[in-house]
């Protein structure tokens, strides 16, 4: 082998360093994924204290959630990259934790919609911070496979929350069966367990070395001296009514068009609310897609280059909604299945964690990292391969809901439901790995909040509610769940738009 060869191998390579690193990272994504998807194990019971309906569940998991999620998302997502990604990380995990902890003192749906939102701001700084450092530890050819196994805490997350959640609210039960100290009950008393470990792990996160942003492609970048003060600009950009004086230093005609947007939701939010009720989803979502276009809007003034590289660009977009759709269907299953199977199949707390809550770790785990491993494969065989992936997850996903979500049988519930993790969850790390080479290093961060915003307010924030919504007009949460199923017409189509404008959009990265 020659000199320029060894060289080039060399590069390819990521230090051991690199890899301890990012099982740390690992470790921060299965407790977000423990502290969020433990609300799954304990709806049942959460239902009959507080006495709320699916729908109402379906938006403490899915919108209370989603919405503060992607909205901190965006400005926590620049402020990663201009700032210390791994202190920025810390404080999240620390605030998050909190949160979930706190959601064990709810005694009704405002207070623990209060918490849900405080995980959400605290979470939202995981995947800007946690992708973009991935990103300077690991050489390009090898980012899919890292940020898949990255990725796959969040199936093992999935997977532990249940069985963690399931065995802390029994035993609590049996043991305090009039409520424990403080009154508490299993389902507040696992709010606080598997709250509670994630705050010593952020100073675990503090103890890990910063990588030099943009190394591993030969552009370094230095952190930036305005980066807080961007950050707090971007707070100002995305919480009303503050989002109009943002609107107003830009003209008298972003004004207008920010008012015509905000009374255009405000509107539909209403007619929506009239058709449906639960006015609390729709004011949420109309709130955060407002916000969303507050900022938007902001980006395109003050950074052109960043805007035109995700929110203009076909191809990212069509990433974006593609794995919006994949989320769509995702998040309904991955919330609804242990509730279903609790009313349906009879199964006791303990014997859902391991019945759903393992497979859900184990299949989403496989389908992560074989979708990571064949988007690393195809990518060196087509531009735009990588994204291919997703067709995968969207068309095998309707035969496993319906047959499953239908089925009598106990046994082909849980396989149907362990191969639906399988194929879901394999688009992450594809999309993902995607949506990240069509930026410049310094656009990382950014890119990965908007990469998240069709996750979030498209698959989490409706994905779960309609499901719920479904499941109460029509008696059969197996027909919400089905419902799901929607989301891979415009998810193919947008699959179609991305393998079509990948490799232009490439080109225009690497012309610059």
């Amino acid at each position: 082998m020659e000199r320029g060869e060894e060289e080039q191998v060399e590069e390819s390579r990521a230090p051991g360093y690199s890899w301890y690193a990012l099982g740390v990272l690992f470790l921060v994504y299965l407790v977000n994924f423990v502290d969020r998807q433990i609300l799954s194990i304990l709806a049942n019971d959460i239902q009959a204290d507080l006495g709320i309906d699916d729908a109402q569940l379906g938006f403490l998991y899915g919108t209370a959630f989603a919405i503060f999620y992607a909205l901190f998302g965006i400005p926590l997502g620049r402020l990663a990259d201009g700032w210390f990604r791994l202190r920025l990380l810390s404080i999240g995990l620390a605030l998050w934790s909190v949160m979930t902890v706190l959601s064990g003192f709810s005694r009704n749906i405002a207070t623990l919609t209060v918490a849900r939102v405080g995980v959400g701001v605290g979470e939202a700084s995981a995947n800007p911070t946690a992708y973009s450092l991935i990103a300077d530890w690991f050489p390009k050819r090898m980012r899919a496979t890292a940020l898949s196994i990255y990725s796959a805490g969040l199936f093992v997350g999935s997977g532990l929350s249940l069985l963690i959640g399931g065995t802390v609210v029994e035993y609590w039960n049996a043991a305090y069966p009039g409520g424990g100290p403080l009154g508490l009950v299993g389902w507040q008393a696992a709010f606080i367990i598997v709250g509670l470990p994630g705050i010593l792990l952020a100073f675990w996160v503090l103890t890990l070395k910063e990588p030099v942003r943009g190394a591993t492609e030969g552009k370094p970048t230095g952190n930036s001296p305005d980066a807080w003060r961007n950050f707090l600009n971007d707070v100002s950009l995305i919480v009303p009514p503050f989002t109009l004086l943002g609107a107003l230093r830009r003209g008298p005609r972003a004004l207008v068009t920010n008012l015509g947007f905000a009374l255009m939701l405000a509107g539909m939010a209403s007619l929506a609310t009239q058709a449906f009720g639960n006015a609390q989803q729709f004011a949420f979502v109309a709130i955060g897609y407002y916000a969303v276009f507050s900022w938007a809007s902001a980006l395109r003034a003050s950074d052109p280059e960043t805007f035109a590289m995700t929110w203009k660009s076909p191809a990212f977009i069509a990433i974006v909604i593609v794995y919006a759709g994949v989320c769509y269907i995702g998040y309904s299953i991955t919330y609804w299945a242990a509730p279903y199977a609790e009313r349906v199949f009879g199964y006791s707390k303990a014997e859902l964690g391991w019945l759903v809550g393992a497979p859900n770790a184990a299949g989403g785990f496989l389908g992560v990292i074989m979708g990571g491993w064949l988007a690393d494969r195809l990518s060196t065989k087509l531009h735009g391969g990588r994204v291919l992936v997703a067709a995968i997850a969207l068309l095998a996903s309707i035969p496993l809901l319906l047959v499953g979500y239908s089925t009598p049988d106990r046994a082909v519930f849980l396989i149907c439901n362990f191969l639906g993790q399988v194929v879901t969850a394999s688009a992450l790390g594809a999309c993902a790995a995607s949506s990240i080479s069509l930026v410049k290093p310094r656009m990382r961060g950014t890119a990965t909040a908007i990469f998240l915003l069709g996750a979030t307010l498209i698959g989490l924030a409706f994905g779960p509610f309609a499901a719920g919504l479904i499941s109460e007009t029509s008696g059969s949460l197996a027909l919400g769940v089905q419902f799901a199923l929607v989301a891979v017409v415009p998810g193919l189509i947008a699959l179609w738009v991305a393998i079509r404008q990948y490799p232009a959009a490439l080109a225009r990265l690497e012309m610059d």
